[in-house]
């Protein structure tokens, strides 16, 4: 039997991890949906809010999404095709060779990875998909950039856990099981207010580790950075994410 040692990084942060994360680009389910085996079934691990498990939904028969974290599952999307689930990744309790898909979305990093890969092969169908992707800096423009960024790397540095070092990387040191399938490129897009993208920022698990062992809250000072060159704060700017996307098929 598995055992696995769970950090909730972001069982705190559910609510507004539900509200204010950005959401992934349709055209990535489509072609996922595609490339599967067939669309019976697909395993959304590391769910968080339901983000990416909803989106499935609108492809496969049956979505069942897991997550460790019992406050991120009270906070996921309903779905009549979602079955939500707490699961450690690594060992999902999920039917061996029954699914068509996984899918992991910004959560590889915090994974014992061989573990995972173990119950990815055990549960995928004979010719089924792993997909992974991940996401770093948004880019929005110059002035905002920079104050995103200098939040990121001065003010919450000491704060990141150690493996966002393989989300800065976009994942390149990692390694993945079975046969690569090249996928084309996505990435996220959205149009938000300044309070949107602070919104966005206030989810960070850095900052609540911050917090934490500060006693003393950095947000608002971003805030007034971000207002200074942002402009109208209701007026509604592009975000970009470029997504790095990785993708493996079991042998048939």
């Amino acid at each position: 039997m598995t055992t696995v040692r769970f950090t909730d990084h972001f069982g705190t942060l559910a609510a507004g991890y539900a509200a204010h994360r950005p959401t992934y680009p349709g055209a990535l389910f489509v072609w996922l949906a595609a490339q599967a085996p067939a669309r019976e079934r697909a395993w959304d691990c590391a769910t968080g809010s339901g983000q990416a498990a909803v989106a499935l939904a609108d492809h496969f028969a049956e979505v069942v999404a897991t997550d460790a974290s019992a406050d991120q599952i009270a906070h996921a999307r309903p779905h009549p095709r979602v079955r939500y689930a707490v699961a450690p990744a690594e060992a999902s309790g999920l039917e061996r060779g029954a699914f068509d898909l996984v899918t992991v979305a910004q959560a590889l990093h915090w994974f014992d990875r061989p573990a995972f890969y173990a119950e990815v092969e055990r549960v995928l169908k004979p010719g089924g998909l792993l997909a992974v992707w991940m996401y770093n800096f948004l880019v929005v423009a110059a002035g905002v950039d920079r104050v995103v960024e200098h939040f990121y790397r001065d003010v919450l540095g000491p704060y990141w856990a150690f493996e966002r070092k393989h989300v800065e990387e976009g994942y390149a040191s990692m390694t993945f099981p079975m046969e690569p399938v090249e996928p084309p490129a996505f990435e996220m897009e959205a149009r938000w207010t300044l309070d949107d993208l602070v919104g966005y920022l206030s989810t960070w698990s850095a900052l609540k580790t911050c917090r934490a062992q500060t006693g003393s809250d950095p947000l608002p000072g971003v805030a007034e950075a971000l207002a200074e060159v942002w402009g109208d704060p209701g007026e509604r700017r592009a975000i970009r994410w470029p997504l790095a996307l990785y993708v493996r098929r079991k042998p048939a």
